[in-house]
């Protein structure tokens, strides 16, 4: 007896920056529109239909896309736009959704996998679009079929603003008469040598014999044969798995010297920040914790474009410390946490070409994970290193630091000492 075939919807915002700029500005509806960064070095994070009617693509050189449209408009100022619209739709879908994957900023998988039984989950993924479009003004499309890779694609077919759903049982049929670089994860290089090979169609990918594809690709190769088939086992990975990332310092004695305590921010920034690269997760919210000698507690948190680099990090820690900070009072406690993660990767960070800040903050994290965390600290992170009383979480790992990972949201006045007396600003 087979197994029951599942149920995955995939949900993706049509342009997403593109929609959300448009929403903010009706003016720019209709026309060739590029989002992205103005500099010689900036790139297309994305681009309205229109624009791609002159080859234009996403992660074109913003240089060359303007030589092929040099009428497009460039925008790219809402970035805190796209993380709240991202969030809209990922509320309401979390509210719904039995189980679900945030994929990106602006892409869900929905298992909806033993719906049947109680309504028809097509219909119910229709009346969750409509509710969505209703409450973000967006337009999206989805598609539902028996697994992610199918309804990923016949997504992107449905697009723009379309829905379509795959009966379990016709994958392989839908799937054959689609250009064999429809498939997710087939690039340029492998599509070139598939035309070399005769493979234009997924219906000949499906047709050519499983033990040539495998000498061509490899392991890769058995992988694509199972894809033309429709057959992909990959699982709805379900969001909440982490919550937050935190760190606080308990000081041997209390600190009132800012210069030392901006050291101390910098560090704690610096290190959650570390470990949030090391999940491959970005944090769409930042949250800076003081507590006083007798022991009130108070904290204040920002949402932020959804990031991992330091440099960004550190600079919203600071300007929640001093919206924070009584001055003048010492401090017995400082805390940093980091929450709202997501596996979206540099995602709202394409508006600049980020290629050479990616690769500064791997050979950094290279060195951090070959030679240990406090190998190399920003500058900005060594003012308190000569005071007696900092108890530093380094190497000799401090006592008095606690690290804390989270699976729940809890709020960032809850911390290691007891007998706190919290508030939330």
């Amino acid at each position: 007896m087979s197994a029951t075939p599942r149920t995955i919807a995939h949900f993706d915002l049509d342009a997403f920056f593109v929609s959300v700029e448009c929403l903010l500005n009706p003016s720019l509806k209709g026309i060739p529109l590029l989002v992205g960064g103005h500099s010689e070095r900036g790139v297309v994070a994305a681009c309205s239909y229109e624009a791609r009617k002159y080859g234009i693509h996403s992660a074109m050189p913003m240089k060359r896309a303007l030589q092929l449209c040099p009428h497009a408009t460039v925008v790219g100022n809402a970035r805190g736009e796209y993380s709240k619209y991202s969030r809209i739709v990922t509320d309401i879908i979390a509210a719904k959704a039995p189980l679900f994957e945030k994929a990106s900023i602006d892409e869900f998988y929905l298992d909806l996998s033993g719906m049947t039984r109680y309504f028809d989950p097509y219909q119910w993924t229709i009346e969750l679009r409509e509710q969505i479009m209703k409450a973000t003004g967006l337009p999206i499309s989805f598609a539902v079929a028996s697994n992610k890779m199918v309804a990923k694609i016949a997504t992107n077919e449905a697009k723009p603003n379309g829905y379509i759903h795959i009966p379990a049982g016709s994958e392989r049929e839908y799937l054959a008469p689609l250009p064999v670089n429809k498939i997710p994860g087939v690039g340029e290089q492998t599509y070139q040598t598939m035309l070399q090979m005769g493979i234009r169609t997924i219906r000949d990918l499906s047709e050519h014999p499983a033990a040539e594809l495998e000498h061509r690709f490899g392991k890769y190769g058995l992988d694509l044969y199972n894809k033309s088939r429709g057959i992909h086992e990959g699982e709805v990975v379900p969001y909440y798995e982490a919550k937050s990332i935190s760190t606080e310092n308990t000081f041997e004695e209390n600190k009132t010297d800012v210069d030392f305590l901006m050291a101390e921010l910098v560090r704690m920034t610096e290190r959650v920040s570390y470990e949030l690269r090391q999940d491959n997760k970005t944090a769409g919210c930042i949250a800076v914790k003081i507590r006083y000698p007798d022991f009130e507690t108070t904290s204040r948190q920002t949402t932020i474009p959804y990031t991992f680099y330091d440099d960004e990090l550190i600079a919203k820690a600071k300007e929640l410390f001093h919206k924070l900070y009584r001055k003048g009072e010492p401090i017995r406690l400082l805390g940093v946490r980091l929450s709202e993660l997501t596996g979206e990767a540099v995602q709202t960070n394409l508006f600049e070409d980020t290629s050479k800040k990616v690769q500064l903050y791997k050979a950094i994290d290279d060195v951090k994970n070959k030679y240990g965390k406090y190998s190399i600290v920003k500058a900005g992170g060594l003012e308190g290193d000569n005071d007696p009383g900092a108890t530093w979480g380094g190497i000799e790992g401090g006592k008095s630091e606690q690290r804390q990972r989270t699976r729940e949201e809890r709020g960032p006045g809850g911390g290691s000492e007891p007998g706190g007396r919290g508030k939330e600003e």
